[in-house]
């Protein structure tokens, strides 16, 4: 994964060009690209600090959370639905989902998706 380059470089550059630098200048003085410099400088223009935003993370949970309730709702309805029942009911509604997502989903909520319990063992000995 990546890392993002130090705020106390994002800030000299920064400083440099508000002192009269222009981006390129800075950009090649600190050894870093100028697309990076004007970014960084719109950056601190947009929202007072040079500071990196999270690397990282889920971003994508968000569309499938947008429809959870119905999930749920389908869940309940059908406690020993399989997800790929699950994703075809969904796919009739409009929503595209894998199935990784929707495994994703329900472990977020600790929810597993078990088919109903075995039968009972046999009654007879086992035979050596």
């Amino acid at each position: 994964m990546s890392k993002a380059l130090s705020v106390d470089l994002r800030e000299r550059v920064v400083t440099a060009i508000e002192e009269g630098m222009s981006r390129r200048q800075a950009a090649a003085r600190f050894g870093v690209s100028p697309a990076r410099a004007v970014r960084w400088f719109s950056l601190v223009k947009e929202t007072g600090n040079a500071r990196p935003k999270a690397l990282g993370g889920d971003r994508r949970s968000g569309r499938i959370e947008a429809h959870a309730s119905l999930i749920i709702e389908l869940y309940e309805a059908t406690p020993d639905i399989t997800l790929a029942e699950l994703k075809s009911e969904l796919a009739d509604r409009g929503i595209s989902a894998g199935m990784t997502t929707l495994w994703r989903f329900f472990e977020r909520r600790r929810i597993t998706l078990k088919k109903s319990p075995r039968t009972q063992r046999s009654r007879t000995a086992r035979i050596s």
